[in-house]
Order: C-alpha cells, then structure tokens, then sequence
C-alpha cells in the first residue's frame, strides 16, 4: 500500500511530493501509471487526477483509464496536426460520479459471464536439519466479471475461519463479512482483485529438497534430492531448484539423472525439473572446485524452490457458492484454482 507518492529528476531531486496521511491507496492503482505514463512523460495529469489537496480523489483504475489515454504514437501525430497536446478526457466518466465509481453505469454484454480465480504463493523457509521455520500462503481471489446491469453478488467460503491479514477491494461490504464472513459487492467490470488474504503456520509443503555439501582438499561434492513430500491430489509441474554458487568456487561440474542443469556466468545454477517421474527421484550431483588456498567451503548456498500446482489451493481454502441477488439470463459461472511457490527458501 502507498502512503506517499515522490517524483524525481533524473539527478535524484525530489520534483513533487504527495503525502497519502491516515490514506492508503492500493499499488495496482499506480502499475498503469508507472509502466505506460511515467516513461512518456505524462505524470503530472495523472497525480492531479488522483490526489488532491494531498489526500486521494479519483484513484479507480478504470476511471483514470477513461479519463487521461496512455499517450501513443496515434495520439502524438493528432497533437500535431490539432494543436491540441492534452490526452484527459473533455467529460467526465459515467462512473465517477456514481455511489460505485468502479462500475461504469450500464455496461451490456450478450453472454452473462463471472470467473473467480484463487491464486495463491506459497513462502517457505527449510532449515539445514529439514525442519519447515517458515510455511504460510499468501493468496487472492482475481474476478474476471461480464455482466449486464447492475449485479449485487455474495461470494461465501466453506471455511474462512483460517484466513488473516485480509485486505479488500473498495466494492466489498464490510458489515456482512464481519457478521457472516460473507463477500457481499457490486463487482467492477472486467479483471480485478476481490481480495488478498494470508493463511499462516502450514505444517507441511508438497515438495521436499534435501542438499548435501561435503568439502576436503579444494573440492566440494554436491548432493540435492527433490521429491514429493505428500501428494496434493493435482500434478506438481514446472519444478526448478537454483542457488548461487559461492564466490570461492572457481569451477564446478554439475549434472542430473532428470531434467536440466544450467550454469550462467554469474555462477548462478538453475536446476530446471518440470514433474517428477514415477520411476525414479530427482538427484543432481557433482563436484565443486575451490580457488586456490582453500580447502574448505565455509559459505553455503541458499536453494530456491518453484513450482506450480494447477486445480489446488493449498491454503485449504474453498469456494461454497457464488450467488447473484439479481439473476440475468444465461448465467456462466467459473471457478478455478491455482498454487505456486512464492520465497521458498531451503538453506544449509
């Protein structure tokens, strides 16, 4: 979340300031801001339009978006040829002055359409004993909303109890969430985030790293298992390991009996698995060699693990129902699920 906002030279000279006191402004507000204005030079406009007064005004994405164009190369020659450089908007938009300024006022699709996505990372920290430090989720629930009219939805959860830190979209209202942990809104139109939630002190990560390094004489031998600790019920895909090889390695020969191992030049290696084989488990082995002078490796690498988990929440967390207090005709509703490794760390 933003608590201010600073704009700079290119020496470092703060050119604008804007306190957001007693404020938060969500950062997925500004992504558009910074990756399509700020490089073209039009950040002015923008922060007029959302803080005024040093307190936020108009800060719904969808809104800025009508009001002030990302500037182009179509709108760079119009200027030109009009004279007229400006990219805001001359009228206001339908929405910003609505009760629900995310929504616009009417908007009309021919298939009445809501997806709800649970998007979740996992962070975890393993010690050099094995034992998990570290195992929470941090997580989202991303809507992808086409409906006609005005909506009024309720999202419920079999089990809400185990989630903390929750923080919600401004569409969500709070007296029923606090009273029956129901999500009750009138959905923006299009993508957006419905909240972000955390589900602390997990017991247990799906996959398992075990690294082994001896060293003696100049030379490292390097051991690193990878396999399945419990089964989450759905293919565990896209599975890597990398570690940064320590600065007094001066060469190493790594290899593996599954997948592929890269070494860059920066001495960082990439142990790339995808899923694990039924048949066998996943080593990688080889040797280290020490510059010259040292006979034992005192700095270990830290082993990053990724992975992805398409169908899951490993959360625990489920969807009960979606409900539309107004029901518009053929209504599709779809639910997915998907977990991948956020900082997961295994150190030794």
């Amino acid at each position: 979340m933003l608590q201010c906002i600073f704009l700079l030279s290119d020496s470092g000279e703060v050119m604008l300031e804007k306190q957001l006191t007693g404020h938060r402004v969500d950062r997925s507000i500004c992504a558009w801001f910074w990756d399509q204005s700020l490089s073209q030079g039009d950040s002015f406009k923008l922060l007029d339009e959302m803080i005024d007064n040093g307190f936020p005004l108009t800060t719904e994405p969808s809104i800025l978006r009508e009001m002030i164009a990302p500037p182009n190369l179509v709108s760079k020659m119009l200027s030109v040829v009009t004279g007229n450089a400006s990219n805001v908007s001359d009228t206001l938009p339908s929405g910003a002055g609505s009760c629900v300024p995310w929504r616009p006022t009417d908007p009309k699709y021919s298939s009445n359409e809501v997806y709800v996505d649970l998007v979740e990372e996992m962070d975890a920290i393993v010690n050099r004993d094995g034992e998990l430090v570290k195992c929470e989720i941090y997580g989202e629930v991303q809507m992808n909303s086409q409906l006609t009219g005005f909506p009024d939805l309720t999202l419920s959860f079999a089990n809400p109890s185990i989630l903390e830190d929750m923080r919600f979209h401004p569409c969500v209202r709070f007296r029923p969430w606090e009273s029956h942990q129901v999500l009750s809104f009138v959905p923006p139109d299009g993508e957006f985030k419905l909240m972000s939630y955390r589900v602390k002190k997990l017991k247990n990560t799906p996959v398992y790293v075990k690294p082994q390094i001896t060293s003696d004489l100049g030379t490292c031998r390097v051991s690193v298992l990878v396999g399945i600790r419990s089964d989450p019920g759905k293919a565990i895909e896209s599975i890597t390991l990398s570690f940064q090889l320590p600065h007094c390695v001066s060469s190493a020969d790594l290899s593996s009996n599954h997948g592929t191992v890269t070494i860059l030049s920066n001495k960082t290696c990439t142990w790339t698995i995808g899923r694990i084989p039924k048949d066998k488990t996943p080593c990688l082995s080889g040797t280290l060699a020490l510059e010259t002078g040292l006979e034992r490796l005192h700095v270990f690498p830290t082993f990053k693990l990724g992975f992805k988990i398409m169908g899951i929440a490993l959360s625990g967390l489920r969807i009960e129902k979606l409900d539309l207090q107004t029901l518009p005709p053929r209504l599709y509703k779809g639910f997915r699920a998907q977990t991948r490794a956020g900082e997961f760390d295994v150190r030794l």
